[in-house]
């Protein structure tokens, strides 16, 4: 049986893996003011631009008074204004808790998710036989958005820090948990999860799957969906393989307990240094990032260390952080 095997995380720090976004009405000038605003917002403006007059006054004077033509409808003036009173205040915030964590800049607010999710498929050198209606294992989403996605693997480090960190500065994450390390503390990752996370599976025990027979390696996914859907009120759509090592049976056994998605990883991202999959040694529209929950007893640093990496880096390259739950089917 074939056997597809990825970077072991048990090669911890040392190893480098490889392969590889005066005329107008009051009302409309209000809605002028409040949808510019937005657009400040959006391009990391503190403030909006004054509002100009002109042509959608005059055209909207003509509609009204004679030509036939259909009146232009101004948006409601006081739901605009109220809209981009929260987006500044979001934005202010999210400036002061930059700077209170100790960034080198604000984080990109990720852009709204696909209307329309792109096809996931499994990344070519990835494939298992007869693996068409199998679980898909991918390394980055296709998309022009210029995000990524971060996720976090085994749940061993629980650091309450981390959390008031990601939720002050509203940074969206999925964490694949594993159930020997979490079981002592499922409220932790409750409270992740009331706070936006995802929370998906990442095995029973963490073990070497393609080193198990059919059975044990459905009994590490499947009764770790059980134990998700217990905990957490929902069984998981995504499963990753520890080490990123997986066989045809792991994915036939995750979609028998319904598995949908296989997701690993193009980068990792460590407390003191990043690793890349690809030659370039460069991030990609739509890279899914892997890090772990980890403190001072095994890297140099806590995890607010390691996100402050990871965040100065997605940032300063131009890169927003969404949810890769938003671009799934």
């Amino acid at each position: 049986m074939r056997l597809v095997r990825q970077n072991d995380e048990s090669r911890a720090k040392g190893a480098t893996h490889v392969r590889r976004a005066r005329g107008v009405a009051p009302a409309v000038a209000r809605g002028s003011l409040a949808l510019l605003a937005v657009a400040a917002l959006a391009s990391g403006c503190s403030a909006p631009p004054a509002a100009s007059t002109g042509a959608h006054g005059a055209q909207n004077a003509q509609g009204a008074h004679g030509g036939g033509k259909r009146k232009l409808q101004a948006p409601p003036a006081r739901a605009l204004d109220s809209y981009a009173t929260k987006l500044r205040a979001a934005h202010t915030a999210r400036v002061a808790a930059a700077k209170r964590w100790g960034l080198k800049g604000t984080p990109l607010p990720a852009p709204p998710p696909p209307a329309k999710k792109p096809v996931i498929t499994t990344r070519e050198g990835f494939e298992v036989e007869d693996g068409d209606d199998l679980p898909p294992v991918f390394t980055t989403v296709p998309t022009r958005d210029k995000v990524v996605f971060l996720t976090i693997d085994d749940g061993a480090e629980k650091d309450p820090e981390f959390l008031r960190m990601m939720s002050e500065l509203r940074v969206p994450y999925t964490a694949f948990l594993t159930n020997y390390l979490v079981k002592d503390d499922y409220g932790y990752f409750r409270t992740m999860r009331e706070l936006g996370a995802g929370v998906d599976n990442h095995t029973l025990h963490h073990p070497y799957l393609p080193g198990l027979s059919y059975k044990e390696q459905r009994h590490e996914i499947c009764a770790m969906q059980d134990i998700m859907r217990e905990q957490f009120g929902r069984r998981p759509r995504m499963m990753r393989p520890p080490y990123g090592n997986y066989n045809r049976d792991t994915l036939v056994a995750a979609k028998s307990c319904g598995v949908e998605y296989a997701p690993i990883w193009d980068e990792e991202v460590y407390v003191d240094h990043w690793e890349y999959r690809e030659d370039d040694r460069s991030l990609h529209p739509g890279d899914i990032v892997l890090t772990h929950f980890r403190g001072k007893d095994e890297w140099d640093g806590t995890m607010v260390d390691d996100m402050r990496r990871f965040l100065n880096k997605v940032t300063a390259e131009g890169y927003a952080v969404a949810r890769l739950e938003d671009y799934l089917r």
